[in-house]
C-alpha cells in the first residue's frame, strides 16, 4: 500500500486513522521519498516539549556515535590513523571510521588541501547526509601551515568547506584528536552550528 498523501489534502479516502497523519511527502528536490514528522509532536498538546525531548534524544544517539570519513591528505593522516589503534582505541567511544561518505556524518581533514584536492574534499562533503560536521586536523588544514605562500595550497579549508572544530598542531597528537572529538560531542549536545562557516 502507498503511504504517501497528498500535502494538501492529508486524509484521502482508504486510508486508516493514523497512516494520514504520520506520514507526508517532502517537496521535490531533496532525494526522498517521505519527510521525517516528530513522532512525540504528533500527540495532541505535546508539541512544544515533546520535540525538545524528541531533539534531545536524537543528539545523544549522534554523539555517542559518530562515524567519520578518514580522509587523510598528509602527513597528519599518520596521526590519525594512530588515534584508532590500540594505544588510544578510540573505537570504545563509538568513533567507527567509514570509507564512504555516504554513512559518514563526521569529515576529518587531516593534511595539506591544495586547490586541485579541495573540489574534491567540497564533493565528499556534499556526498555526506545530514547532519554531518567536520573536523579541522593541523596547521595545514587549519590556516595552510608552513606552505602558507606556497601557489598550491588553500589558506584552510574553511575556505571550503564548514568546519566545526580546529585541532591545533603540526602533527597534532592523537590526545589532541581525541579532545577534538569531545568537543564535537560537546557542540552536539548544545545543538551548536559550525563555528566558521564557509568564507
Amino acid at each position: 500500500m502507498d503511504h504517501r498523501v497528498d500535502p494538501e489534502n492529508p486524509k484521502t479516502e482508504g486510508q486508516g486513522e493514523d497512516e494520514g497523519r504520520v506520514v507526508t511527502p517532502e517537496s521535490a528536490g531533496a532525494g526522498y521519498p517521505f519527510a521525517r514528522t516528530s513522532v512525540l509532536g504528533s500527540i495532541p498538546g505535546m508539541a512544544g516539549p515533546a520535540e525538545k525531548v524528541e531533539q534531545w534524544v536524537f543528539n545523544q544517539a549522534r554523539l555517542r556515535s559518530l562515524w567519520p570519513l578518514t580522509f587523510g591528505l598528509a602527513c597528519c593522516a599518520i596521526e590519525m590513523m594512530a588515534t584508532w589503534a590500540s594505544r588510544f582505541d578510540i573505537d570504545r567511544w563509538g568513533v567507527m571510521p567509514r570509507a564512504t561518505p555516504r554513512q559518514a556524518d563526521v569529515m576529518i581533514v587531516s593534511g595539506t588541501v591544495t586547490h586541485k584536492m579541495a573540489e574534491r574534499v567540497r564533493r565528499l562533503y556534499d556526498q555526506m547526509p545530514e547532519p554531518k560536521y567536520v573536523i579541522s586536523m593541523g596547521s595545514c588544514a587549519n590556516c595552510g601551515g608552513p606552505f602558507l605562500d606556497g601557489y598550491h595550497v588553500v589558506r584552510g579549508v574553511d575556505l571550503v568547506i564548514p568546519v566545526d572544530v580546529y585541532v591545533p598542531g603540526c602533527p597534532p597528537r592523537p590526545e589532541a584528536l581525541i579532545d577534538g572529538f569531545m568537543q564535537l560531542r560537546e557542540k552536539i549536545a548544545k545543538c551548536e552550528g559550525p563555528i566558521s562557516p564557509v568564507r
